[in-house]
């Protein structure tokens, strides 16, 4: 089988655990050198254990995306190790649900800085070297269905995810004449911990139960009454970082079983 990713360096955050883990199970398989960047150490090393154990290569690295330092460090720490980075997954995310007046400046702000500024402080860190390299790159941003729609109670978090399309299209035009891409993957309800944290958050918010958050809320408008899967939203990332040209650059991919369709 040939390999996708043979001989390219992905640096994927929040990767020890649910979407990201998945994105960084299936480049280890297609051959990349896989930098797991998570907030907790333990996790992190835990993630690229794994992955050695399955015959692959990874490096396990805490990270707190918010933090400037810790960024540049460990993009430097995995250039280092591996030689270059050709592949950037900004995924790191949390969620926090409830209306728009309980929402305190620090809960608003702490969603932004995880989903916004760290997308933007990978980005910098990791297209420095991609321009250095001159042999371009793919950055690849965890968006969400809430990326091009509203629900309730999630304000910071649809407005973070909102703007990652328009990093991704600034990315896009200024990385294409040095062959580095940008894409948003836009995923329906995926049931990672997020998802199930959230889930007793809602039904209380909303005052109905659990099973009618994931049937009336979550899963209303898909075409199966289905979830995306971790696998799902993989795929579509290993698409993103293989394609070969600046063809889909600065476009996003909705992935969530026909819940939201453009």
């Amino acid at each position: 089988m040939v390999q996708q990713l043979a001989g390219k360096v992905a640096y994927v955050t929040g990767a020890a655990s649910g979407i990201g883990k998945a994105i960084a199970d299936l480049y280890a398989q297609q051959g990349a050198k896989v930098v797991i960047a998570d907030l907790k150490q333990e996790a992190a090393e835990a993630a690229a254990k794994d992955i050695a154990g399955k015959g692959g290569t990874a490096l396990g690295l805490a990270v707190d995306v918010t933090q400037e330092d810790q960024v540049d460090a460990s993009v430097e720490a995995a250039v280092k190790a591996y030689g270059g980075i050709d592949i950037l997954v900004s995924n790191a995310g949390i969620q926090i649900v409830k209306p728009v007046q309980e929402f305190s400046l620090q809960e608003w702000q702490k969603m932004l800085a995880i989903q916004l500024d760290g997308a933007f402080l990978t980005t910098r860190a990791c297209i420095k070297h991609m321009y250095a390299q001159g042999r371009g790159g793919s950055i690849i941003y965890t968006g969400s269905v809430h990326s091009k729609e509203a629900s309730k109670l999630k304000a910071p978090y649809v407005t973070a995810k909102h703007g990652l399309e328009g990093l991704a299209k600034v990315v896009a035009k200024e990385g294409g004449p040095q062959g580095v891409r940008a894409n948003v993957i836009c995923p329906g309800y995926v049931r990672t911990p997020l998802v199930d944290k959230q889930i007793p958050e809602q039904a209380k918010e909303l005052g109905i139960s659990e099973a009618e958050v994931i049937k009336n809320v979550m899963l209303k408008d898909t075409v199966d009454g289905e979830f995306t899967t971790v696998d799902d939203v993989a795929r579509v990332a290993l698409f993103f970082a293989a394609f070969p040209t600046n063809a889909l650059t600065g476009q996003s991919m909705i992935v969530s079983h026909g819940w939201f369709m453009e």
